[in-house]
């Protein structure tokens, strides 16, 4: 396919590309970057576009998987916030009276919410961020996979900051 024809053919489907592409994305940028990656990859692909019979329906699945591409290294790149830092309201023995009772109450917080996580999920966080333990002593403790073991803890931390964020609500 030479230019004239990808012209003809493909650049005044632009629009629906675009259409599609705001509608998954939810953002004009994205979706603007997203038209581009499209076309840089049928210009590329150019030489075998004859065989497409229908060339708008090809374009929007195309278009899809770039958008959901793109969606999905966004999620990737969402950082959670480190148990570390959802403990850091334990009080501190020096803190003045007003600042050890706010922790106190941060601390009962949490504790609520840990009460309410599923018993296996409860049982390893409170095991790595109490205790302090390994995985691999975690692992024994409770017969399961190392793998499993952060798995849990991944889900659990996970829980735990959706529980206490819908608390502050």
């Amino acid at each position: 396919m030479n230019s004239e024809e990808f012209k003809s053919i493909w650049l005044p489907l632009s629009g629906r590309f675009y259409r599609v592409a705001f509608y998954i994305l939810e953002s004009q940028e994205d979706a603007e970057d997203a038209v581009q990656d499209l076309f840089s990859r049928l210009w590329k692909m150019r030489d075998s576009l004859g065989s497409v019979k229908n060339p708008v329906a090809f374009g929007i699945t195309v278009i899809r998987n770039i958008c959901l591409d793109k969606l999905r290294s966004k999620q990737a790149n969402r950082t959670i916030k480190p148990a570390p830092e959802v403990f850091e309201s334990v009080p501190d023995p020096d803190a003045d009276l007003n600042a050890s009772l706010i922790g106190k109450q941060n601390l009962e917080k949490i504790r609520s919410c840990m009460a309410r996580l599923p018993d296996k999920q409860r049982e390893v966080l409170e095991s790595r961020v109490f205790k302090g333990l390994s995985f691999q002593e975690i692992a024994n403790r409770t017969g399961m996979s190392e793998v499993n073991v952060r798995v849990k803890l991944s889900n659990a931390r996970k829980n735990l900051k959706r529980m206490i964020e819908h608390e502050d609500d």
